[in-house]
């Protein structure tokens, strides 16, 4: 095989997410507005021990959670000046020190061809980059276990309305936007956007002057040339700028018109929040509430105890039927059951469908709570109607809807099992309030010697606590969110 294969790999995907979108057809503003009026949404953020929470409710639900540990920030988002350590031709990768702990990866998909100067050659990224050479990245993904973090030398720069891409002339509008806002939206980039750099225009443009999208221009293009200055002047490796912190970056990219109301508890945070809203969106501004009583903004919301159960391995549905979430090193695998569930008086297919309709639903929520990334495989109970098993498809991916995170649902297999995708962006709920079990390292149970003689008695859940191996058989020891001391941030919301 000659030349790059990742590549050509990264072209296919582009064509095939363009003819996806092709067929897609464009959300009506009816349709977006009901979709977004359907559900009554709230932040509640909570400083506590050096740590920020920030639980995202809808119709009192606890539906997303972010935290940060002020001794552990993201590196997502942040720029640098690395300087390239390796160069693996047969990986299609180079390592770049950035002065943070290992060394970040990047990929030849993530090359700014453009600024390598590799005129009449062919792109392969020995040839664009070699050791000692120094280069401009982004961080895309925090580092998680043992894998460094991962940049891009094709930087953006995210504000309030928009993205602003240095160099770049391309220019795209979200598609969660009604079709006559997309148009307005258009018809205003024409005046605002400059001819050497391109923007992605966000979902809270939405209604946006064209005044407002001209000031998030030019605010961007002014960070843009304080880091071109840095660079010229810096050796690498340096940071050229970080991203704000966690709280500011979630009401950046989350907090709209859409929710009812911010509330805050701790002075820092509402100092730090309340002057951005003051400074980039003043319309919000009236929407921020300082809490003030003697209690616990999380007790009140009833957010901790939501916390809890979205780290058990079972999942109840109101009807009674149940989920049953797995996570292993390939994938995730969601099981749904009908449990208790016996039906209302209809036909077996009538209960089945009803129970995978409302699965649907709870996987789309745990999905987001739990932060899940990767390769996701549901398998639902079984249905004899193919009408019955697209309604149920259907149900899944208006629920997903609602879900920033890029996620892709493949086609049904042959065995009923529902693949789907989700970008991979922080370390997961779990991951974020736990520790591997010291015992059985994370396996779930503990291998001995000699066979073991079961008890007829014991049930298989009761076996498995009794085994050490943890929370739900997972091999992790929980802690409780209430009074955990905070892992690094668990997801970029970008």
């Amino acid at each position: 095989m000659r030349g790059s294969t990742r590549l050509p790999a990264k072209r296919q995907r582009r064509r095939e997410n363009r003819d996806g979108s092709r067929r897609r057809p464009v959300l009506t503003e009816a349709e977006f507005l009901a979709r977004r009026e359907s559900v009554k949404r709230d932040m509640v953020v909570r400083e506590k021990d050096g740590r920020v929470q920030i639980a995202v409710l809808e119709d009192d639900i606890l539906v997303e959670h972010y935290v940060s540990h002020q001794a552990q920030q993201s590196m997502a988002g942040n720029v640098y000046l690395g300087r390239v350590q390796n160069v693996l031709p047969g990986m299609e990768a180079a390592f770049i020190d950035v002065g943070r702990g290992r060394n970040a990866v990047l990929y030849a998909g993530e090359v700014n061809w453009d600024a390598a100067g590799l005129e009449g050659k062919p792109r392969r990224i020995e040839l664009a980059l070699k050791p000692g050479d120094t280069v401009m990245v982004q961080v895309t993904k925090d580092p998680i276990g043992h894998k460094g973090a991962r940049v891009t030398s094709q930087i953006s720069l995210a504000g309030r309305f928009l993205v602003y891409v240095p160099g770049g002339g391309v220019t795209g509008i979200s598609r969660k936007l009604p079709d006559t806002e997309r148009s307005r939206l258009k018809k205003l980039l024409r005046e605002v956007i400059p001819p050497d750099a391109g923007v992605i225009v966000r979902t809270a443009a939405e209604g946006a002057s064209e005044e407002e999208l001209r000031a998030d221009v030019e605010r961007l293009k002014r960070q843009w040339q304080i880091i071109q200055e840095e660079a010229a002047d810096g050796k690498a490796p340096k940071l050229l700028r970080g991203e704000p912190d966690m709280a500011i970056r979630v009401v950046r990219d989350i907090f709209n018109e859409d929710f009812e109301s911010l509330t805050i508890q701790g002075e820092d945070t509402w100092n730090s929040l309340s002057a951005y809203l003051g400074q980039v969106a003043p319309d919000l501004a009236g929407r921020l509430r300082k809490h003030t009583g003697p209690g616990d903004v999380f007790a009140e919301h009833r957010i901790d105890e939501q916390l809890a159960k979205g780290m058990d391995r079972k999942v109840w549905l109101p009807s009674g039927g149940s989920l049953v979430i797995d996570r292993t090193e390939a994938m995730t695998v969601i099981d749904v059951n009908t449990g208790k569930f016996v039906g209302k008086g209809g036909t077996l297919e009538e209960t089945m469908t009803l129970n995978n309709l409302e699965a649907a639903e709870e996987i789309v929520r745990q999905l987001r709570l739990r932060d899940i990334g990767g390769i996701i495989v549901i398998d639902f109970v079984d249905m004899l109607l193919e009408s019955n098993r697209d309604r149920v498809l259907r149900r899944l991916i208006e629920c997903l809807s609602r879900d920033r995170t890029k996620h892709q649902v493949a086609e049904v297999t042959s065995l009923g099992l529902v693949q789907m995708t989700r970008k991979r962006v922080g370390q997961g709920l779990v991951e974020a309030f736990s520790t591997t079990c010291e015992h059985c390292k994370g396996r779930g149970f503990l291998v001995h010697g000699e066979p073991v003689a079961e008890s007829s008695g014991a049930q298989p859940e009761n076996r498995r606590a009794g085994s050490g191996g943890g929370k739900g058989g997972r091999g992790e020891k929980a802690t409780a969110p209430s009074e955990t001391n905070g892992p690094e941030e668990e997801r970029d919301p970008q």
